[in-house]
């Protein structure tokens, strides 16, 4: 699952794609992660989540507001994650699971929040595309 992280004035942005929606949003999970931590070392629990929400965005934003929830509550960083997305009595719903890796046994940085700012979602020939900022 391919990311990118991209330099956004006082914010770090993340560019992923995806074969699926559920890659895409995976992609921007693990770049979430990169953004916050240059090396995850192994360990960790898989822990499980889910989000429904009204538009494919608004799910994004759920998902990945999610995992910096979990990161603050639970302290862990969320790391190699998998989704799927599915549409749903008008619902969308992010049903995803990630690697906990305690917060004590890495070097994080603090990524704030999740933002709607320039966010976009497409579909694209070979799949989806995804950008996100987070403001840090």
């Amino acid at each position: 699952m391919p990311f990118e992280l991209r330099d956004h004035t006082a914010d770090v942005a993340v560019e992923a794609t995806g074969e699926t929606l559920g890659e895409a949003f995976a992609a921007v999970a693990d770049g979430l992660t990169a953004a916050m931590c240059d090396d995850v070392p192994r360990g960790g629990e898989r822990f499980a989540l889910e989000v429904t929400a009204e538009s494919r965005e608004a799910a994004l934003f759920d998902y990945l507001d999610e995992l910096i929830y979990r990161r603050d509550v639970d302290g862990v960083l969320p790391a190699d994650s998998e989704a799927t997305v599915e549409r749903a009595d008008g619902e969308w719903r992010v049903s995803a699971t990630a690697r906990g890796v305690p917060l004590a046994d890495v070097v994080a940085r603090d990524v704030k929040a999740v933002t709607y700012s320039e966010m976009d979602l497409s579909e694209t020939d070979g799949g989806w595309r995804a950008y996100v900022v987070f403001d840090v």
